[in-house]
């Protein structure tokens, strides 16, 4: 398993393991693929179309959210949440982003967290779910 997996104990007998998504390309291709709105948070999803069946999954919260404190801690939920549901409702070879909310996110229940993150991945792996149209972002500052 690499250093980036995802392990705990409760997810061994998993069908698939996780991965984190750390590179900006990552997140740019799930930005132009499937997008579902929960009350919580942002899902975005892609089939990446290789033989590698670990799902990828990645989080972010901006400025928006709050300060640092604010965005780990809403960071920290989601995690969790992605844990718990993500192996057995993801699908392998898939990636995820998962973007949180301002208020929402951190103050939502976790209990109504989850269901929001199971509502949101039957959403998008619904029949004849189609990639939304991403519009073209801006060139990168440096």
């Amino acid at each position: 398993m690499t250093d980036d997996a995802i392990s705990t104990p409760e997810a061994e007998g998993s069908p698939a393991s996780l991965r984190v998504l750390r590179k900006r390309s990552q997140f740019l291709a799930l930005n132009r693929q499937i997008r579902v709105s929960a009350k919580s948070f942002m899902l975005q999803a892609r089939d990446r179309d290789d033989d590698d069946p670990t799902i990828g999954v990645g989080f972010t919260c901006s400025k928006k959210v709050g300060n640092a404190v604010a965005r780990n801690r809403a960071k920290r939920r989601l995690r969790e949440a992605t844990r718990l549901v993500l192996p057995d409702l993801g699908r392998a070879g898939w990636d995820y982003a998962l973007i949180g909310w301002q208020d929402s996110t951190a103050d939502r229940p976790f209990a109504d967290l989850l269901g929001d993150l199971r509502d949101a991945l039957a959403k998008a792996h619904a029949p004849g779910r189609r990639p939304n149209p991403a519009p073209a972002s801006p060139p990168r500052r440096r």
